[in-house]
Formats: structure tokens, sequence, C-alpha cells
């Protein structure tokens, strides 16, 4: 958990909104979140998940145990879609191989 203050930090600009912003979202106060950014404390498991919602990421990603930011939320989608999306995630991936 060494680098998750940079990492929240990190996410938190490139979403664009301020620490008060996300305090708010997350039922916290803007000192928490602070000292979430500055390491000086970890959140709860709880509120690791809402920040893992928000961002659309893994906790494993907060908390540096995995390098891929991104996670694809298919929350209220049909099954349908949801296959068409990982089709097309499989063509593009057979892409990008045939490119290197």
């Amino acid at each position: 958990m060494v680098e998750f203050g940079k990492t929240l930090k990190e996410l938190r600009q490139k979403a664009g909104i301020t620490q008060q912003q996300l305090a708010e979202r997350l039922w916290l106060s803007k000192a928490t979140v602070s000292y979430y950014e500055q390491s000086l404390r970890y959140p709860s498991p709880e509120i690791l998940l809402k920040l893992a919602k928000i961002f659309h990421v893994s906790t494993d990603y907060l908390l540096g145990n995995e390098e891929k930011k991104q996670t694809i939320d298919v929350t209220d989608l049909k099954e349908e879609d949801i296959q068409l999306l990982e089709h097309t995630i499989e063509v593009l991936r057979k892409k990008n191989l045939n490119q290197k």
C-alpha cells in the first residue's frame, strides 16, 4: 500500500474531481481524503471498494498489486451486449498483436 496515496491522487485528478467532491461521494471529510493521498491513513475495506467503483479500477490496482488500471463496468447491460463487448475486445487484442 506504499503507492496507494499516489495512485488515488492520480485517479482523482484524471477524473477531474477535487478532494472535496471525492469526500462528498464517500461521505468522508476532505481531510480524510487528503490523509489518504498523503499515505498518512488508509481506507477501510468498505471505502476501498467504493473507490474502486468510483474510478472503475480494481481494488488490487488501488493497493498496487496489479498494473491493470481499467475495468469495464457492465452493470445493467444485457447478456448479448456483454458478449458483443467481449468479442470486440478479442478482435482488438488480435489486431494489436499483429501490429507488434
